[in-house]
């Protein structure tokens, strides 16, 4: 009885270092601000971050990894991360005639990143999909009825002119 104690006591002491170990970054971080992490860069240096926003701009491939910008509506900021994780991810980026997916990264600050020229970056080992982005059709056909009115009506006084040149000579 003693000796099934002590496995019993073994086995949940590992499972407890195991969870403790692996979900230390990811179970209770709250997503930090760009502004909060552009003002205490140094602060923030080399530490695991949660950071969520939309994803904007485009998706830039470099071989295994990848450049993502995400933007929390007041500043943007570079994230670099492994190619499984975009693939994983299936991002949208928004422009102006979509709104990106809004994501959360987890991964680690560098306010002055050594392998990127010393830009200020993330470099994130985890993305999830907060909520899907859209396309936005209205941005691209918006002016669909005011640019063949203008065209007709250039149409219109070209002709005109045309008519009236013919008519002086």
């Amino acid at each position: 009885m003693r000796n099934l104690f002590n496995v019993k006591c073994v086995m949940f002491n590992v499972i407890l270092l195991y969870t403790l170990h692996f979900t230390h970054y990811t179970a209770f971080a709250q997503p930090v601000s760009a502004r909060e992490l552009i003002e205490n860069a140094q602060a923030y240096d080399g530490k695991t971050i949660a950071y969520a926003g939309e994803v904007i701009g485009d998706i830039m491939r470099r071989g295994n990894f990848a450049w993502i910008n995400v933007t929390d509506g007041e500043k943007a900021i570079g994230v670099w991360l492994e190619g499984h994780l975009l693939k994983q991810a299936d991002l949208l980026a928004g422009s102006y005639r979509s709104t990106g997916d809004l994501i959360e990264v987890i991964g680690v600050f560098h306010r002055a990143c050594p392998e990127h020229g010393g830009d200020l970056d993330i470099h994130a080992f985890e993305i999830e999909k907060i909520a899907p982005g859209r396309h936005n059709p209205e941005a691209s056909s918006f002016n669909t009825g005011k640019r063949n009115a203008a065209v007709v009506l250039l149409g219109a006084l070209g002709l005109i002119w045309i008519l009236a040149q013919l008519k002086f000579k």
